[in-house]
């Protein structure tokens, strides 16, 4: 692996202009391609620490061997020089937004000599016009069959267009003038174009000149006393409404515009152009693809719009598509966050147009409500994507497969489980206990744990919380096994298993070297030796191993890794839950401190009885007397509490199929609560 100081260039020798580098690798590859504002400052950042980079950014220094810079002019030189490298060198560590292959669009061939218009998926070509992409192909059918009506063009593919050429005779379309049958010389290839570019005027959103003009034609055939003439356009004039009402009006002011969000997470971005001409939404694009690194919005922003706009203008580069280019470039385009050099990246655009083109961050009013509805389209790509691949059976065999060969286990771990403490400056102190069984969760195994041994002078102590819940865990473990680990205790009332009566094969822990040290000697002092243990640690996604001085690092792309943090985000997601609805009932519970004689375990007891202190005040004193161990007169003490001071709040039930552990399944809990409360407690209030 090389090492980034043996090709780092001395500081001095870079220069301090803007410009354009290239990082190359020991074959002399290109392997990743960047601008800046100031070279010397930005390859500087690069030769820090590589322990402090992120990880994807230390993968590629640690893989090139040499770098390179170009300097220019201005930024904006830098943006077309950056695009034309990338394009060029294909880089492995840039992020390539390249067009989505899934979504069909509508082509249309302009390039050939008789356009031809088509269902097409597949990456661009030049030549070729598109519109969409369309969430179905049939919606492409649909709209098509009503416009061939008006605009009768060829459908046809080149050999069929050949062989009715050769015959001298139409297609079925050309006989129901569905076609203008330019293969056997109906009209000339000069009239068909014209067929052709109407069409493409209509779908570019330049739709009233159309209809006026049919207006006219249908009224002046009506008045000349043609009234089959008239009929046929008054039903063209029909079928073009018709598709005109499939597209709803977003902008009232007919503005052109693309606008474009973003969704992502530590290791995946996803983004969603939607495209509006004339005010209608004509079409809709998404990406899903990896972070190359430690960038913020506006980088991605950046990032993105010199991709896609330089790709979609050089399809435009050649004789007979130049006027697509005010159509691939909209006058408008809005983002959720400006970038930084938002002049330079503006000029470059109105180049591509042609004309002035303006970076916005829609503030209110429809503009604002389609960029909120695109960045909910980014967020649900993003999580169908991730569920698409957890719920892939191949994708999830391989991710255990990789967590064996990654940490030399002897069996694929098909139970998992995970462990995650959550607290507020140490109050509070609770702990999560998630399954995953072949790769999906099992949530009736789920638990919860309040934690008794957090630290008591305010600050949380997570490593001493691990090795509690770890302790409590496997100690149920080993109760319920004995001393013959092949003697399984069985549920009496199932028959089955208890659940936790087998351990995991392999168990996480949210966190790094000190929470992976506490669980792995806990479990050495409970004699348990058929579990594995990891930590994974948030900042840098590590997997740490007891024992070990260095991490074990998954490729970030790799389903291994993506399991384990779906694991990890899942523990996190459900100590979170816990944790909010315990300080809710603290909370809310508070009022009943000031009752003289009510003392913490009847506090318990009452709002368990009811569910919440919401229910206890609005029950009659009859009713409070039925808890037991409370009075007549301390039941009006209570209501002229609540009366007083009580906020009005139910607590959050518990999630269906999840149970709350309170101490191990001792006879009582820790406060001494009966058998009854802990029960009680189980079933989804603490």
């Amino acid at each position: 692996m090389p090492d980034p100081a043996t090709y780092r260039p001395a500081t001095g020798t870079i220069p301090t202009a803007p410009g354009v580098y290239k990082f190359r690798d020991p074959h002399g590859r290109v392997i990743y391609v960047g601008k800046a504002k100031s070279l010397r400052s930005r390859l500087n950042s690069y030769f820090a620490d590589v322990a402090s980079l992120h990880p994807r950014t230390r993968q590629m220094v640690t893989t090139a061997a040499a770098v390179e810079w170009t300097v220019v002019g201005t930024e904006v030189e830098a943006l077309q020089l950056e695009y034309n490298w990338i394009k060029e060198f294909d880089p492995r560590f840039n992020v390539r937004y390249r067009d989505d292959k899934t979504y069909p669009v509508l082509a249309v061939t302009l390039g050939e000599e008789y356009p031809r218009l088509f269902v097409y998926r597949g990456p661009r070509r030049k030549g070729v016009r598109y519109f969409g992409p369309y969430s179905h192909a049939w919606a492409i059918r649909e709209t098509l069959d009503l416009l061939l009506r008006v605009f009768p063009a060829r459908t046809c593919s080149n050999g069929v267009f050949k062989r009715h050429s050769q015959i001298g005779r139409p297609c079925l379309l050309g006989y129901i003038d569905k076609c203008s049958a330019p293969c056997v010389g109906r009209v000339t290839a000069d009239e068909h174009r014209r067929i052709v570019e109407d069409f493409c005027d209509f779908l570019s959103g330049r739709t009233d000149k159309l209809v006026r003009q049919l207006e006219i034609r249908m009224q002046r055939a009506s008045d000349d006393l043609d009234f089959e003439t008239a009929a046929r356009l008054r039903d063209d004039l029909g079928a073009l409404r018709k598709a005109l009402e499939k597209q709803a009006v977003v902008f009232g002011d007919g503005t052109d515009a693309d606008v474009v969000d973003f969704a992502a997470d530590e290791l995946e971005l996803s983004v969603q152009v939607f495209h509006v001409r004339g005010g209608r939404v004509r079409g809709q694009r998404g990406w899903v693809v990896e972070l190359s690194g430690d960038q913020d919005t506006p980088d991605i922003v950046e990032e993105f719009l010199t991709q896609f706009y330089g790709e979609q203008a050089a399809l435009t580069d050649q004789p007979g598509l130049q006027a697509d280019k005010a159509t691939v470039v909209p006058r408008e385009v809005l983002v959720p966050v400006l970038p930084r050099n938002v002049e330079e990246m503006q000029n470059w655009l109105s180049g591509l147009r042609g004309s002035a083109v303006a970076l916005r961050v829609p503030q209110r009013g429809d503009k604002k409500a389609l960029a909120e509805t695109v960045e909910r389209n980014a967020k649900e790509a993003l999580a169908q994507h991730k569920l698409k691949r957890a719920g892939d059976l191949t994708s999830r065999s391989a991710a255990l497969q990789g967590i064996q060969d990654a940490l030399e286990l002897d069996e694929a771990p098909l139970r998992i489980e995970c462990v995650d403490i959550s607290h507020v400056q140490g109050t509070d102190v609770v702990a999560s206990l998630v399954v995953f069984e072949d790769g999906l969760p099992r949530k009736s195994d789920y638990r919860h744990y309040a934690i008794r041994e957090a630290a008591g002078d305010g600050r949380s102590d997570d490593v001493a919380s691990i090795a509690e819940v770890t302790r409590r865990r496997f100690l149920r473990h080993v109760r319920d096994v004995g001393t013959d680990p092949s003697d399984v205790a069985l549920d009496p009332q199932t028959g089955r298993p208890r659940r936790f009566a087998y351990p995991p094969n392999l168990y996480v822990v949210d966190g790094g070297q000190p929470q992976v040290a506490a669980a792995a000697a806990v479990l050495d002092e409970l004699g348990v030796t058929d579990v594995a243990v990891v930590g994974l640690a948030k900042r840098l996604e590590e997997v740490w191993v007891p024992g070990e001085d260095d991490p074990v690092i998954l490729p970030r792309t790799s389903d291994a890794l993506f399991l384990l943090q779906r694991v990890r985000d899942e523990a996190h997601r459900f100590a979170i839950t816990f944790h909010r609805s315990k300080r809710s009932r603290r909370m809310t519970a508070s009022a009943l401190d000031s009752v003289k004689g009510l003392g913490e375990r009847r506090r318990t007891a009452l709002v368990t009885h009811f569910g919440s202190v919401a229910r206890l005040k609005e029950a009659t004193v009859e009713e409070i007397t039925a808890v037991p161990g409370v009075g007549v007169a301390t039941a009006r003490a209570v209501l002229a509490a609540l009366g007083a001071d009580a906020p009005v709040e139910e607590t959050p039930a518990t999630e269906p199929g999840v149970s709350v552990s309170v101490g191990d399944d001792e006879p009582e809990s820790a406060d001494g609560v009966s058998d009854a409360v802990v029960e009680s407690e189980r079933a989804g209030v603490e």
